[in-house]
């Protein structure tokens, strides 16, 4: 019971930070920068939980699970949030579901070697994280032109859209996120490996 406790904790504070980190799209002056930030982020968040929930059940295709209970945890959230009245169009692609897929085929092909799924996994889902989530960059609409259709008053100050400064701080925002990512998510699958000798 405490298991499946902790795998529900995780993944509302996964989906918590993910709605959060939606937001990279109305800080247009950093927005590279934000999105780096938040793309690592998210891949943590997802990797930890992902792989523990996978090495608990066993069973390959129990992450891409995990992933889609933060999808649908997500969805259920922005709808409350677009409730309140704000946008609803942005981070709403399962960005996480094949980042998910690969980990799960990773413990699948490498036979459930914890020590593959640690180095392999964390490292694919590092890198295909933040390549994916420019998705959300690519779907979504304008920022200046979705933040002025909706009134002032339910726009927080750090929403307030102001001109765009693209490139200015990172030149390769998926490239930077991807490394930083690989490199990060490989620490945060072996506390997920870790959690289940508790």
């Amino acid at each position: 019971c405490t298991h499946y406790l902790f795998i529900v904790v995780v993944a509302v504070n996964s989906t918590l930070l993910t709605i959060n980190a939606g937001d990279y799209i109305f800080y247009t002056d950093w927005a590279w920068t934000s999105y780096t930030v938040f793309s690592i982020s998210q891949t943590l968040m997802l990797i930890v939980g992902a792989t523990y929930y996978l090495t608990f059940t066993g069973i390959p295709g129990t992450a891409t699970y995990y992933a889609l209970i933060m999808t649908v945890y997500t969805w259920i959230a922005k709808g409350a949030w677009f409730a309140l009245g704000y946008p609803y169009d942005f981070i709403v692609t399962p960005v996480w579901l094949p980042s998910a897929m690969l980990l799960d085929l990773v413990y699948w092909a490498t036979k459930k070697n914890k020590h593959s799924l640690i180095l392999f996994g964390g490292v694919l889902v590092g890198m295909s994280l933040p390549l994916f989530n420019m998705v959300n960059l690519i779907t979504v609409a304008d920022p200046l032109e979705t933040a002025f259709k909706y009134p002032r008053p339910t726009l927080p100050p750090y929403m307030t859209p102001i001109e765009p400064q693209v490139g200015k701080f990172y030149n390769s925002p998926v490239a930077l996120g991807a490394g930083a990512g690989a490199v990060l998510a490989c620490t945060f699958a072996a506390l997920g490996c870790k959690l289940n000798t508790w």
